[in-house]
């Protein structure tokens, strides 16, 4: 088939890519690299069947594709708040014009929509009918209202247009690719870890939240793609830690003499997070299978590669 991946060098739309790949796929990738990196892509840049636009999805494009993966949208609090009205933008009128675009060509539109749709849960487990405890107005709202609006038109659009539609909301994912500084409590730790400061681990670390591997959320997204199924369907990992028990896994894993330190929670920070998978698991036979050790492993080993990548070229800048 021909794929469209939105956000396609990012985080997850690269693993993504990489499968659709691997299974012969046409694939497009669309990213305007706010947070995306052409480094995540390289090895498919002179591919045949690859294709790389530039491309704000605010704007409309006019493309031929089966199939549509909506990924593109910054989805870490220090990217989505930096330009709060840009990332509503990209909710809206992003999603707007993949679905315009979906309806044209008759394709099979997914949305990556987030756990951050039930805001800061008072329902736990949270189970797709939970309607969310979200602050409207508050500073992550951008995001979580926006992803709440790119699931009403998805839904509309499927309604009224009858366009095919699968939404998938995406619990915390991390794995290799993952931006440094993307200040998500992963990236947070192993970058803190590796250049041997404190840990930082905000309120009493007694907050909750689940944390799947990439490889396992990208096979969620494609059999729900694929399925029957429309969603929204949770795709996460129910084992639930505490950011304490986290940051004591990194701090084992990395630096044992690491110090943690406190701070103030910031605001409308959700004080538990867990996905109910029953959906996942009987429409789409999916559950995760990577254990956190094994998979902050295979995170702390691509984060120390791309460390020493970036001190090598600091020593060749220098040299010249």
């Amino acid at each position: 088939m021909r794929i469209l991946v939105t956000g396609g060098a990012g985080f997850i739309g690269s693993h993504l890519i990489d499968r659709l790949m691997a299974e012969g796929h046409e694939v497009i990738c669309l990213d305007n690299f706010y947070t995306g990196h052409k480094r995540n892509i390289l090895k498919w840049l002179e591919h045949p069947y690859f294709e790389l636009i530039r491309h704000d999805i605010t704007e409309p494009i006019r493309l031929e594709v089966d199939q549509i993966y909506h990924l593109a949208c910054p989805a870490s609090p220090v990217h989505y708040q930096y330009n709060p009205v840009k990332t509503v933008k990209t909710n809206v009128m992003g999603t707007l014009n993949m679905l315009g675009l979906a309806k044209r060509l008759k394709a099979r539109f997914l949305l990556a929509s987030t756990s951050e749709v039930y805001g800061d849960p008072e329902v736990h487990p949270q189970t797709e009918e939970y309607r969310g405890n979200v602050n409207p107005i508050g500073i992550r709202s951008c995001y979580d209202e926006g992803k709440r609006i790119a699931e009403t038109l998805a839904f509309d659009y499927h309604r009224q247009n009858d366009v095919d539609i699968r939404v998938a909301r995406i619990f915390n994912t991390y794995g290799p690719r993952m931006l440094e500084n993307d200040g998500r409590v992963v990236s947070n730790l192993v970058t803190q870890a590796l250049r041997n400061i404190p840990l930082t681990v905000y309120g009493d670390g007694s907050q909750t939240r689940s944390f799947c591997y990439v490889s396992d959320l990208v096979e969620g997204l494609m059999r729900l793609m694929n399925g029957d199924f429309i969603g929204p369907v949770n795709l996460g990992n129910p084992e639930e830690y505490t950011i304490l028990e986290l940051a004591s896994a990194v701090q084992e894993l990395i630096n044992p003499k690491a110090e943690i330190q406190f701070k103030p929670l910031p605001q409308d920070d959700p004080r538990r997070r867990r996905p109910d998978i029953t959906r996942a698991k009987t429409h789409l036979n999916w559950e995760p299978t990577l254990p956190l050790k094994e998979g902050l492993e295979l995170t702390v080993k691509d984060f120390r590669t791309r460390n020493k990548d970036e001190q090598s070229s600091v020593v060749i800048e220098l040299a010249k």
